[in-house]
């Protein structure tokens, strides 16, 4: 197959594709797909089957209840500073101090000061940066000398959901301050002996078994977002818990700050564990939306979402669970480009709309199965997008079949016209695909039977018959003769003044025999019956004192070779090669040969054909005017 065939045959699946993949990829990078990336990502995350809760890190969650029996909200620095004695004692590995404490809650100031500068693995918080939900907040003073504070900034996408987890911020004096719960992480880590080691700088840090790339402004489905900090793609751990209403079922072991202050845990319930305390209280409104939430009552505590961020972090860096990693850009359009062919493939093979729309439906549905396990794998390819470029491509080539379809109609309509019989046109549309080339009947070489008639003396009619009566006169035949050759299958070719050519077995090919046969049989039926038609009309004429008249007809089987002839403004279909030239022959051949109100002569070839079935005697073997060889003609015996 040569390049030019190939783009002829595929020519609608290169047109669509492509310009569906270029229109997919322009509405992505304006931004128009990332609500819908963004939740096809939060039904993965949905779907995701249930992981083993994590040990390595507990939450002491201030709850109504505790706010209550404390008093006071904020809970004072005394209350504070002996949970935080408490929790001490069953040796952690850190505790975060999840709460603002930039300002005294008295009474128990220094209490809770002394107990800052006794416990080195607590790590406060502080809010460097404002944002939509308020001002900076201060850290404790002693926590700030000590080194012992971590950012508690989050990073919202459009829509209010976090899905992008900060590790670190960098000041514009240069300084960085870790988030907390990278801070809390590392200093897991570094009593397990591994530390953090940069790969490429400000870019990718090894930690462990896990490799943290930072995310950039067009990574994923993100399109020129603000990436500043150090951010990665968060990778929520699955739990049975997910969504439930708070205190029913919590995420990570929870116990509220009551019991630990009335030791009612077990003595070595915070042993060697991250330890954040928190509030979990609806009064605090400290919800924070994530892929899981489906209301404000479903989304998790802050506190949670800092223990989520934590344990990302631990278990990729001990376990090896993967972060969620991104393909570059240019992977990404191929990807979409790749789909926008399949679905113009699908578009383009499937030959109804409902096997179209079963395929495109059948290849979305795994490609959606294909991403989820990539995501389940650690990848967040896209989805929507290719979804988008697949069913695009392949509405698309369906509109430009629907649109080639209307002009090669149109084609074969104004090439045949009125030309053909309703059957014989349905079979034309039906196999178009294999007649049809480059808006014209492609030339065919085959068998087929060709019909010619002409009026005996119709050059003294002519003489005698004033034009508009001839005119008249005329059409009454040819319409006659137009509609018998139609009701016998036949293609009308041509008239040529009083002649008629037609011809059977065209244009979709007789292949066998028996076919040839039965085109042979229709041509001499549609002769005889001419003659029948005929005697009607000349007692129609007889009685209107018109002119009555004979006709003869010459039939020839054998080969010819049809298609359309003309420019591009002006085609016909017609039917060329020696079996028309015998049939023209003899139709002419020896005017004085009587036969009645129609004489019907035919060539040898049609003789085999149909010979047992009329009646028809041998006239002898000629030499046909135009032609060297000798053939046998026949003459029909219609009665």
């Amino acid at each position: 197959m040569t390049i030019l065939q190939f783009f002829q045959e595929w020519r609608g699946v290169l047109i669509s594709a492509p310009t569906v993949a270029g229109l997919t990829i322009a509405l992505r990078l304006t931004g128009g797909l990332q609500l819908l990336e963004w939740a096809a990502l939060d039904q993965f995350f949905r779907w995701r089957p249930p992981e083993p809760t994590s040990e390595r890190i507990a939450i002491v969650a201030i709850t109504e209840k505790d706010i209550q029996n404390a008093g006071q909200w904020p809970i004072s620095d005394r209350t504070l500073a002996q949970l935080i004695e408490k929790l001490k004692q069953q040796q952690p590995k850190a505790i975060g101090l999840d709460l603002f404490r930039d300002l005294p809650v008295p009474p128990g100031h220094q209490e809770l000061v002394n107990v800052f500068a006794s416990t080195p693995n607590l790590i406060g918080i502080e809010k460097v940066v404002g944002d939509a939900l308020g001002e900076p907040v201060a850290p404790p003073p002693i926590l700030k000398e000590r080194g012992q504070v971590g950012a508690a900034n989050v990073v919202f996408d459009q829509d209010g959901k976090v899905r992008r987890a900060l590790l670190s911020i960098t000041l514009k004096n240069g300084d960085t301050i870790e988030t907390l719960a990278a801070k809390l992480a590392l200093l897991y880590l570094e009593t397990e002996g591994i530390t953090l080691e940069e790969i490429e700088p400000e870019y990718k840090y090894g930690l462990g078994d896990a490799v943290f790339t930072r995310l950039q402004p067009q990574d994923g489905s993100y399109i020129n977002v603000d990436t500043g900090g150090y951010q990665i793609l968060f990778n929520f751990r699955n739990h049975e818990c997910r969504g439930k209403l708070e205190g029913t079922c919590p995420v990570y072991p929870t116990v509220s700050m009551t019991e630990v202050l009335e030791d009612k845990i077990p003595p070595d319930w915070a042993k060697n564990r991250i330890v954040f305390i928190g509030t979990a209280a609806e009064s605090v409104k400290d919800r924070i939306f994530t892929p899981y939430s489906n209301s404000f009552f479903t989304a998790p505590n802050g506190v949670e979402v800092n223990a989520d961020l934590t344990n990302q972090i631990l278990s990729a860096a001990l376990d090896g669970r993967p972060l969620i990693q991104i393909w570059s850009e240019p992977i990404e359009w191929g990807w979409i480009i790749l789909w926008s062919f399949v679905g113009a493939t699908v578009g383009w093979k499937a030959f109804r709309i409902r096997w179209k729309a079963a395929g495109l439906f059948l290849v979305g549905g795994l490609l959606t199965i294909g991403s989820y396990f990539a995501f389940l794998a650690g990848w967040w390819i896209p989805l929507v997008p290719p979804l988008l470029a697949l069913s695009g491509s392949g509405v698309a080539i369906t509109a430009y079949i629907a649109y080639t379809e209307s002009e090669d109609k149109q084609t074969v309509m104004h090439l045949l016209g009125q030309h053909v019989s309703p059957k014989i046109a349905q079979a034309i549309w039906r196999d178009r695909n294999q007649l049809l080339k480059d808006g014209q009947l492609s030339g065919q070489k085959l068998t087929a039977t060709v019909l010619f008639t002409d009026l005996k003396g119709f050059t003294t009619i002519t003489e005698n018959t004033d034009p508009e009566t001839l005119m008249v006169w005329l059409n009454d035949y040819m319409n006659v003769m137009a509609e018998t050759v139609l009701n016998h299958n036949g293609v009308l070719d041509k008239f040529i003044g009083d002649a008629v050519m037609a011809v059977f077995g065209i244009p979709i090919p007789s292949t066998t025999d028996a076919e040839i046969t039965q085109d042979a049989i229709a041509a001499v039926n549609c002769a005889i019956e001419m003659g029948k038609n005929l005697r009607s009309l000349n007692q129609q004429w007889q009685t209107q004192g018109l002119p009555t008249v004979a006709m003869r007809v010459g039939i020839a089987t054998g080969t010819v070779v049809t298609g359309s002839v003309g420019s591009r403004q002006r085609l016909n279909y017609t039917t060329i090669g020696d079996s028309v030239n015998v049939a023209a022959r003899l139709e002419s051949y020896d005017k004085s040969l009587d036969g009645g109100l129609c004489r019907i002569l035919i060539s040898e070839e049609t003789y085999q054909h149909i010979h047992d079935k009329f009646t028809s005697q041998f006239i002898g073997t000629v030499q046909l005017k135009g032609r060297q060889q000798s053939i046998k003609i026949y003459q029909i015996l219609a009665g």
